[in-house]
């Protein structure tokens, strides 16, 4: 017996550490369990001294019900990963707002199990924290609610006496809970991904904008149940058009994006890019134009896989992310092609933005078997940029060809470098009189009409050993066409 009961506890720990929180980084693991244990303490808590009435569970029953209602459109039009803009806290504020707290406690577990079961099975411990999180938010807020309302006082009385002063409660209550849900989230998102860039994620206007939205709808929701619990039946065709209009914002965004780096795909890069090239001529205002390939990555692919291989490809979309600027402009023109254009943006701060990305991307930690002490992948990129200097008159067309053709020069010198054209004396890509063949990861140039396989010829001159025109003396640059690599080289034209 003592044998069988070893056996078995054996066969269920590996079970247990082999859930998917134990992959998370220790801090972020920490958090997560702090944050579930909190939430749970406090269902218990409110447990002991609810009272159960039938007119309060009535209410809660029929906001769940439109809740599920919601839970089953969203099945239809599936869930994104991610970061989700959702319209649930419509039916869930009210919860708050007129009911007692442990209601507004479970609410969102209940949900979110529907959501698990119904719409996409995420790794449970998101779906644990999630509900504990927006669980806390709404125990929050309904401290705050109950606490700004006179002792004694039910919620739906207080409205009619004191309509001003119930609505600014119920504001308050409002920004209380999305306050502490944004707090929550915003930690364990950057715990897992500093890189992330909360602005765009959670605090852009469009999701602001959202927001704002969501809570007015909310408040609308629990003004009509103080008149009748039959105003749910106008506002769910009401908020059912309001997920649908933050379903299309979504899907506008997912169009706009390139599916495995998250950065602009070719077609909206070169859309925004051009607006901005036409705007930097139009009020003379410097810019520049990058294009940025990686070095050898059908080798990376042919000997670790492609399943590192895209591993790669997001960690260097992160890499530019977290480096550029929030106007900067990052895509992915496929492949192992990438495209940045800096606005308001000189030529040197321009070589030096580059360079600094090629620095950063030279050294991630990306390891072939996942762990860190496993192979380490080498990664390198080459860089082709050209600057529209104040004043020049260029088409997109024409920086991208430049940028093409500087990053050719950078292959052809040994890669793992950056290579630069300045627009402002003229330019022109020509084939090159070597006998070599160019190399097969050449820009995206390399077979158009401008030869991309080619060097660069003008009147200006190179200054190999000297300084890049407004770059600080003390940085030195190699000569032309040195074959070492992780160096930096400009090219004045």
């Amino acid at each position: 017996m003592d044998h069988a009961r070893g056996t078995v506890f054996r066969h269920r720990w590996p079970r247990v550490r082999d859930c998917a929180v134990w992959s998370l980084p220790r801090p972020l693991r920490a958090f997560v369990v702090l944050v579930v244990c909190a939430y749970l303490a406090w269902v218990c808590v409110d447990a002991v001294r609810f009272r159960f009435y039938l007119e309060d569970f009535l209410l809660f029953a029929a906001l769940l019900g439109c809740g599920a209602a919601t839970v089953e459109l969203t099945r239809r039009s599936s869930e994104p990963a991610g970061v989700v803009k959702d319209v649930y806290a419509v039916w869930e504020l009210p919860v708050v707002i007129l009911l007692p707290p442990l209601y507004a406690l479970v609410v969102p577990a209940i949900r979110l199990a529907l959501t698990q079961w119904r719409v996409r099975r995420a790794p449970l411990y998101r779906r644990v924290f999630t509900a504990s999180a927006i669980g806390i938010a709404y125990g929050c807020a309904s401290l705050v609610y109950h606490g700004m309302l006179p002792v004694g006082c039910h919620p739906r009385a207080y409205l009619w006496a004191h309509a001003e002063l119930w609505l600014t409660a119920a504001a308050v209550t409002g920004l209380t809970q999305w306050v502490v849900n944004q707090a929550l989230v915003l930690t364990a998102v950057k715990a897992a991904d500093p890189s992330t860039r909360i602005k765009d994620t959670l605090l852009g206007m469009e999701p602001l904008h959202n927001d704002v939205t969501e809570l007015c709808a909310a408040l609308l929701v629990a003004l009509g149940l103080t008149v009748s619990n039959a105003t749910l039946v106008i506002a769910l065709p009401l908020v059912t058009l309001l997920q649908r209009s933050f379903r299309h914002t979504q899907l506008l965004n997912e169009a706009r994006a390139d599916a495995k780096t998250g950065l602009l795909n070719a077609a909206t890069w070169e859309r925004e890019a051009a607006a901005e090239v036409a705007r930097a001529v139009r009020t003379g205002s410097p810019l520049a134009v990058a294009l940025l390939d990686l070095d050898r990555f059908k080798q990376i692919n042919d000997t670790y896989g492609h399943l590192l291989g895209d591993e790669v490809l997001r960690q260097i979309a992160g890499t530019m992310t977290q480096i550029l600027r929030d106007y900067d402009l990052a895509g992915r023109f496929g492949g192992e092609e990438f495209v940045m254009l800096l606005p308001q943006t000189r030529a040197v701060d321009a070589f030096r933005i580059a360079e600094r990305v090629r620095a950063h991307i030279s050294q991630l930690p990306i390891h072939a078997g996942g762990g860190a002490g496993t192979e380490r992948v080498p990664v390198t990129v080459s860089i082709g940029v050209a600057a529209l200097d104040a004043g020049s008159r260029r088409e997109l067309t024409e920086l991208l060809a430049a940028a093409d053709a500087a990053l050719y020069r950078a292959k052809a010198s040994g890669r793992d470098q950056v290579q630069m054209i300045s627009t402002s004396r003229g330019l022109s890509a020509v084939r090159p009189p070597s006998d070599d063949p160019p190399s097969s990861d050449g820009g995206m140039f390399a077979r158009g009409a401008f030869g991309g396989t080619g060097t660069l010829s003008g009147t200006g001159s190179f200054g190999g050993s000297g300084s890049f025109g407004g770059m600080p003396s003390g940085v030195q640059l190699p000569a032309e066409g040195s074959s070492s690599t992780a160096t930096t080289s400009a090219l004045a034209v």
